[in-house]
This record gives C-alpha cells, structure tokens and sequence, in this order.
C-alpha cells in the first residue's frame, strides 16, 4: 500500500479552476473525462465514434461477466475487443466469485488492457440477484475479498466503480472506498445514486465528496454529468478529480468535447445542424457494416437517436419516426427530410 501511495500524483487544475488531468498509477487521464461502461452501448462502433468527436481521456468497455471472460469465448472476447491505438482503455468486470473475477483480470491483463475496472454499481436486478454489481455493496467483507485476490492477480492498475449506496439506509461508498483502497484499489469512480434510485432519485452528491475527503487515491464522479454547468457544479460540490459521463453522450456526443475545451479555456465548439445529420448517419452506416443485417442495425441506431433527438426542434416527431422505421433506407430518408426542414432551425 504505501509504495502506491508513495506514487500518487495530484490531479492537475487548469485555468478554469477545474481539473485537466489526473493518474490512475502512471497512467494520465487527460482530459479527466471518463466514458461510463454501458451495457450494451460502449462497444467499439461506439467508443470509435466518440473518439472521432474527442474529449475523452479513458476509454471504458461495457462491462463484462467475469464468468464468460474466464472461458474466452468468442462473444465474450469480441465485447473486449479494442483498437490498437485506443489508449490508455479499461475493461470492466463484474461478478461474485473472487477466484473468477481474478482469472477474468488476467484474460484481460493478457489482452491488452491498460485497466481493469470492477463492477460494484450496476443496479440491474439480473446482476445483483447473482450478488454482483451494486450488491456488492452489501457485502463489505466479499467485497474486500475481490479486490484482493484480483489485485494480486494482475500487475495492471485496478479501480472500482461503485454507486453511493445499495438503498437510502446503507450509503456506505466511503467506507467502501476506504476498503477497496486499502486492497489496492487505484481509483474510485462514485455514482451519487443508490441502487434503489436505479435511474431517478434527487441528487445527492455528500458521499462522493465524503470519499474524497477519506482516501487518497483519485476519485471520479459519476451521475447526470452532461454539459459544462453540470461538471462545473459536481466539481464544487466534491473536489473530484475527474468526471464520468454516461447517457449525456447518447443525448448529445459532443458533451465530452464541450466540457474538455471548457476546462482547457478552448474555444466550446459549435455544433452545426450538418454535424448532427452526418453523426447520425455515420452511427448508422457503422452499424451496418458491422451487423450486416437490417434488424440489428436498426436496433442499435434506435438506441442512440431515442436520447439524440430530445431537445432538437419538434425532436419528439422526429424520434417517433426514427423508432418506427423498420428499413435502413427508411432511416435515412427521415434523417434527410427533418434535417432539410429543420437543420436551417437547430442552428
């Protein structure tokens, strides 16, 4: 513990009072804004597309059942894949079994993988019915014990995701903190919502701050960052060193570079009416080259264009348009029509 410690590096802050850059280890993150892990939507069309944006300073998997990692299936080994110059990249895991969580860190060490990142946070109910995710919370002890056996079994660093709680009575993120840290744990990311907000709750950011006040390992804030003012106001409320963004990406994937020109003192960059139709397109062209067929396309593009269009002019008709296509060259038509009747109006 105190030859890590000995290394750590204080986040770095920029002209705007705000942090650049930060180190997992020796490994910077800059700009200090994280990709969440989102199942079934941070795969690599998607982080190859938000890399093209830019703006981010880590890119993250969605995460990954230990047990599946552990066999090296093909599915399984296809959600880890990574670009080579997708750097530095964390695969995240999650799962019961300390003795699998620790096999499913070394496929990933010998992958590749500048990052090995444990799941304690996901809320779903699939997840933590098998003790996993944020029913790892509940558990302190099992908890501990994971972190440890896969510390030692991997020499990449290792940070842990984690949400503020499991319910409104057991809010225990810096007390776990405090474990996960004392196991060598590299990092913390801190979610403000419990398990039982799922996705709702009234903000509540006091054990995020609490957790940076009780380690000394970086800590990244997690919850409803998704424009400037948001991360301007997470920042006041928690000295956190980083920021990770997760459903403001699909509803607008520009928000990453937004916020790093922002804390960089860079001109914010103007997103044109043309940009968001190409973005759209491209997102579903990538789709189609990489599913070959029509229905999972569709699937896909139909996830992001359901956030995408939320506050563009008269987004609601066009979003039911788009849900409703069931052809590509559907798709592309509507794109086309609401952008040559719109595209003059979002400018």
């Amino acid at each position: 513990m105190s030859n890590r410690l000995s290394s750590l590096r204080p986040s770095q802050i920029g002209p705007k009072g705000l942090p650049t850059a930060f180190y997992i280890r020796d490994i910077r993150i800059e700009p200090a804004i994280v990709m969440a892990p989102m199942e079934g939507v941070t795969n690599l069309s998607f982080r190859r597309l938000m890399r093209q944006i830019g703006g981010m300073g880590l890119s993250t998997t969605e995460f990954i059942p230990s047990s599946t990692l552990r066999t090296k299936g093909n599915k399984v080994l296809e959600q880890a894949k990574f670009d080579a110059d997708e750097r530095p990249i964390s695969i995240q895991i999650y799962g019961r079994d300390p003795a699998i969580m620790a096999d499913a860190a070394r496929v990933i060490q010998d992958l590749g993988a500048d990052i090995c990142d444990i799941n304690m946070g996901c809320p779903s109910k699939k997840v933590c019915a098998h003790s996993g995710g944020s029913a790892l919370m509940k558990d302190p002890l099992l908890a501990a014990q994971i972190v440890r056996e896969v510390r030692a079994a991997i020499q990449i660093p290792l940070t842990v995701k984690m949400r503020s709680g499991f319910d409104v009575d057991r809010r225990n993120a810096p007390e776990l903190s405090k474990i996960c840290e004392s196991e060598g744990a590299e990092a913390i990311t801190i979610h403000w919502r419990t398990r039982e907000d799922k996705y709702s709750g009234s903000r509540n950011v006091d054990m995020i701050a609490q957790a940076k006040q009780s380690v000394q390992i970086p800590v990244i804030a997690n919850g409803d960052i998704v424009d400037i003012p948001s991360m301007i106001k997470m920042y006041e409320d928690t000295a956190c060193d980083g920021f990770m963004v997760g459903r403001g990406m699909l509803k607008n994937p520009w928000c990453l570079l937004e916020m790093s020109s922002y804390i960089n003192d860079k001109p914010i960059p103007e997103v044109t009416p043309l940009a968001r139709q190409n973005l759209l397109l491209d997102f579903l062209t990538r789709y189609e080259h990489l599913y070959k067929a029509e229905r999972p396309t569709l699937g896909k593009f139909k996830q992001l264009a359901k956030y995408f269009c939320t506050d563009m002019p008269d987004g609601e008709t066009f979003k039911k348009a788009l849900l409703r296509s069931q052809k590509i060259e559907d798709v592309r038509r509507i794109v086309s029509e609401y952008f040559e009747k719109y595209g003059e109006l979002s400018a």
